[in-house]
């Protein structure tokens, strides 16, 4: 597989609202916090929801309190679950069992999702090249379960797979992260919340899992960092090096902070409200 299709596998990994039926707008649970501006119980529509399943408010969701809905990505699950898995059939035109099952099925497809958004990065890192057999076969036997029936979605012990992906996941880092020069950190599930690393050299740390939130990272060296996992609420990438990081994500990213001098990895997008503040 040449790098063109592993381009057309992650844009098939992004949330498309219009092929959706608003479903993390539905399915989801959210607290009145700093991200969202009221409760909303899991599986009881967002009251800015229109009836076409678009959002009332996208243009102003930041201005209106719902920061969370900018920063969240399905992987694109929910056109999956909308028009796959469950053949086009809107949530709102059955029987209320339909739309549970609906709901209950969206957060298990979005964590397959997810991993096969690992699995592809995985398989173009060069260094990861003894384990990329086995990725393109745990690739494809996640792509099946993702493809389940909701009989078998519902069956499936998600977290069980994830652990066996997981396994391959930590080679391909250790692959990886090996050929950084220099001492590399070990920050694997460390809590940095608020820390203050200006300036830090964290090429080719483990960051699996680490507690980031609101860290001041302005101008640190993050090439070749694994970053699956991290915390990055507020947390201020502003001039930081992430080039070559990987496992990093667009949620993760979009609810950081940065700017035009943040470099980034070709795998995700420059949030648009990095210029504007927040």
């Amino acid at each position: 597989m040449d790098m063109s299709d592993h381009m057309a596998d992650r844009a098939a990994l992004r949330g498309d609202c219009a092929r959706c039926f608003g479903l993390c707008c539905v399915a989801l649970p959210f607290a009145a916090s700093a991200d969202f501006a009221k409760d909303k119980k899991a599986g009881t529509p967002c009251p800015n929801l229109r009836d076409d399943h678009r959002c009332g408010i996208h243009a102003r969701l930041r201005q209106q309190g719902y920061t969370g809905c900018t920063v969240y990505d399905c992987f694109g699950a929910g056109q999956r679950v909308s028009q796959i898995t469950f053949g086009g059939r809107d949530w709102r035109s059955g029987p209320p069992e339909h739309a549970r099952r609906m709901f209950d099925l969206f957060p298990v497809v979005r964590q397959l999702h997810e991993l096969l958004w690992y699995l592809t990065e995985a398989l173009t890192l060069p260094a990861a090249r003894p384990v990329h057999a086995d990725l393109r076969r745990a690739r494809l036997r996640t792509e099946r379960l993702a493809d389940g029936t909701p009989e078998e979605l519902a069956a499936l012990d998600v977290a069980a797979h994830r652990q066996e992906v997981n396994v391959l996941l930590l080679r391909t880092s250790e692959l990886v992260r090996a050929g950084t020069r220099g001492r590399k950190k070990n920050r694997r599930g460390a809590d940095l919340m608020g820390a203050r690393l200006r300036g830090a050299d964290l090429r080719g740390a483990d960051l699996r899992g680490a507690l980031l939130i609101a860290a001041d990272l302005t101008g640190a060296d993050l090439r070749g960092a694994d970053l699956i996992g991290a915390d990055l609420r507020d947390t201020d990438l502003t001039d930081a090096d992430l080039t070559g990081a990987f496992f990093l994500t667009q949620p993760q990213l979009n609810a950081a902070r940065g700017g035009a001098g943040t470099r980034l990895p070709e795998s995700v997008a420059r949030p648009a409200h990095w210029t504007a503040g927040r």
